[in-house]
């Protein structure tokens, strides 16, 4: 069943985040405004290296006063594409620097309220390249065995949805070879 768009309007907006009321009319006749967060775009790096570990990033979320190991991700510039993007982030935020992409998985985490995407990519290796120059992004940045990220998840050591798509593909692919 599809609901019928009537019109809609800004109410807040900045660079990253844009709250919009949507005029909505659902099948049953209900016809409403309904909340809607237009965000820009994210790309999502697993770096798997030949020991089947994936680089990742123990950091703190200010918004939910926690700490979980995170894949490098980052917003999408307009003039990038999602692949270079995730390509920049893993050198920005990490010090290592990958080749190429393939794309894993793409993803609406919470397409109910947002339209948000998120661009999934898989970089088998990287080099070292030096220091990261995100000095904010994270405490620790370390290659974990893939193995071990299903007791990761389990345990709550990682709760990114993006990170979290990333890291099951993985472990998909992983149980399929």
């Amino acid at each position: 069943m599809r609901w019928q768009v009537h019109g809609e309007r800004q109410i807040y907006g900045n660079p990253w985040v844009n709250l919009w009321l949507v005029d909505v009319q659902q099948p049953d006749g209900r016809r409403w405004e309904h909340h809607v967060v237009r965000m820009r775009h994210l790309a999502v790096a697993a770096v798997v290296d030949g020991q089947q570990r994936v680089l990742m990033m123990w950091r703190h979320r200010f918004i939910t006063d926690t700490w979980a190991w995170e894949l490098p991700m980052g917003l999408i510039e307009a003039d990038e594409l999602p692949e270079e993007a995730a390509a920049r982030e893993v050198l920005e935020e990490t010090g290592w620097q990958v080749e190429s992409m393939k794309p894993l998985v793409y993803a609406q985490p919470a397409n109910g309220i947002t339209d948000s995407e998120h661009y999934v990519f898989r970089a088998d290796g990287a080099t070292y390249a030096g220091p990261p120059t995100e000095q904010n992004e994270s405490d620790r940045i370390e290659w974990i065995p893939l193995k071990d990220i299903r007791g990761m998840i389990d345990r709550r050591e990682i709760v990114s949805s993006g990170s979290l798509v990333g890291l099951l593909h993985l472990l998909l692919d992983s149980t399929s070879a």
